[in-house]
């Protein structure tokens, strides 16, 4: 009855009436995801009235009526079918701004018609595969990037850009034709990251640094949504940069981690966004060449040190003290380093396993990261086994029991997963300098035995990769009980009492006689089984 009455007006009624009706339509449906095929023909019609609709000169909030009823009908895949031609696509395409015109954006009064207009092509284009192909046709993805460079430094109109991102990211999951164009043609990667440094609103303090005011309010809903989107896009138009090598690429994927690195530092509206936020920045950076992930942790500068009393020049000069983890202006300093973003990315991890679900899609995206970082980078590495692999102390506990995050990383070692158990026996490994024996002593044989038997190390040794020969010092407590660790659990067990001491002489007789007679049935029955052999 809706799409009856609603069709009537569109189809006779003038502006106002048109508008009066879809907004009611829009108002009773706005929730709505299913519908009921017995109107489906109607709902049809609807739409193809809409667009007849949307080419007239009517009045802006007609327009946005109209695309907003057309947007929740999009939502149906059956009534695309027959609406989804290249003369509607263009009408949405020009409402959107998305013309080969040099249009600016100036007119506030148009911006919900955009938004509107891209929302629809949102639908439309992830429901009907027609829409796929009109819009490598039509050239979509280019004139996206045009409209975002008309945008991208407007912190006001955040909406246009975060359903251009959006259906950006559509058209490169869908035609993996088209994350080509963009990386190469389009130069995707500056103007998606530049995207970025607007969303975040970054302050560059140096070429790879940017200032990180831990004291600022935080992103925006509208920022936040506009960041996550581009980094989605992002994503995918460097999903195989890991292949890179050209110098000047180099440069612009450093660029995009510093970039990343801001976003680790700063929180969204919400605790549910800012983890979404960094999810996003997590899969991003695991699409960066592992040697321009060193920008991920810095040196202190002499601001930061001079803040805290001292100079560069008088820090300790003993190595150990060097070495430490410590915490300056509420800054993780490791070796001389700002250590900030990885820890967070070691929050993120820790949080995500205790999670205790969908360690696959959440978890391994960020132990794979962590691992490669460790793998490729001296420096995190180290600060990475000092906070997840400290020197021993109480070893009476079996690895796995605790809430420490070694005991969380060791009992995901037996996961049922097995790339989940993978990844995480890897990580560990690596922090370990892919040393056998080192890896035992925080994880025991038991534990590790799947790893050691997949690389083939189940004697001892190490991997094939190259680390440094500092050597890990043991604590005096794990010297004194190491003796008593038993290699298979990789905990300390209290000796077994010795059963022949509570023995009285004639016992103690009993049973060497019953020893000595099993001896002389084994040796009886290796006799017979001899001669059976020789053909006696």
């Amino acid at each position: 009855m809706d799409e009856e009455r609603a069709l009537y007006v569109v189809r006779a009624g003038e502006a106002g009436a048109i508008e009066r009706v879809l907004r009611d339509y829009s108002d009773k449906h706005r929730a709505t995801f299913k519908f009921e095929s017995t109107d489906e023909d109607k709902r049809k019609k609807l739409c193809e009235g809409i667009f007849k609709v949307l080419v007239k000169d009517v009045p802006t909030t007609c327009q946005v009526s109209c695309l907003e009823v057309l947007r929740i009908l999009s939502r149906d895949k059956k009534v695309l079918v027959p609406v989804t031609t290249k003369e509607n696509m263009q009408i949405l395409l020009r409402l959107a701004k998305l013309t080969e015109s040099d249009d600016s954006l100036e007119k506030v009064s148009e911006f919900p018609v955009i938004v509107e207009s891209l929302k629809c092509l949102c639908n439309i284009v992830f429901n009907s595969q027609m829409a796929q192909q009109l819009s490598l046709e039509l050239n979509l993805a280019a004139k996206l990037c045009n409209l975002l460079r008309k945008c991208k430094d407007r912190k006001f109109i955040n909406d246009i850009k975060c359903f251009d991102l959006r259906l950006l990211f559509l058209l490169s999951l869908l035609h993996t034709d088209i994350r080509s164009q963009l990386r190469y043609e389009l130069q995707g990667l500056p103007l998606l990251t530049q995207i970025l440094e607007s969303a975040f609103s970054i302050k560059w303090t140096d070429e790879y640094e940017s200032a990180i005011d831990h004291n600022g309010p935080p992103l925006s809903p509208q920022e936040t949504d506009c960041a996550i989107e581009a980094l989605k896009a992002l994503f995918n138009v460097t999903v195989d940069s890991w292949k890179v090598h050209k110098e000047s690429d180099s440069h612009q994927f450093r660029v995009m981690a510093a970039v990343l690195r801001h976003c680790l530092l700063i929180i969204g509206p919400t605790e549910e966004k800012t983890e979404e936020l960094h999810s996003n920045a997590v899969n991003l950076l695991s699409n960066v060449p592992v040697s321009c992930l060193d920008v991920l942790i810095c040196p202190l500068t002499h601001e930061e040190t001079a803040q805290e009393g001292t100079t560069l020049d008088e820090q300790p000069s003993d190595k150990t003290a060097e070495k430490e983890t410590v915490l300056k202006n509420n800054t993780m300093v490791y070796n001389g380093m700002n250590m900030e973003a990885i820890h967070v990315l070691l929050s993120f991890m820790e949080k995500r396993i205790d999670k205790g679900s969908s360690y696959r899609e959440g978890l391994t995206p960020v132990l794979s990261l962590l691992t490669e970082c460790s793998r490729a980078h001296r420096n995190i590495r180290k600060f990475l086994k000092d906070q997840v692999l400290p020197p021993l102390r109480d070893v009476t506990n079996r690895p796995e029991v605790g809430s420490t995050v070694r005991n969380k990383l060791v009992r995901l070692m037996t996961h049922v997963d097995l790339g989940v158990k993978q990844i995480a026996a890897e990580f560990l490994f690596v922090l370990c300098k892919e040393r056998v024996d080192s890896l035992l002593k925080y994880t025991g044989y038991g534990n590790a035995a799947g790893l050691l038997a997949a690389r083939g190390l189940l004697a001892g040794g190490r991997g094939d990769n190259w680390y440094s020969e500092d050597e890990d010092t043991d604590t005096e407590e794990y010297k004194n009980a190491k003796p008593n660790i038993n290699l298979i659990t990789g905990h300390l067990e209290e000796p077994m009492p010795n059963p022949i001491d509570e023995m009285t002489e004639e016992q103690k007789e009993y049973e060497a006689m019953k020893l000595v007679n099993m001896l002389d049935k084994l040796s009886r029955r290796a006799d017979v089984k001899d001669l059976h052999q020789d053909g006696g």
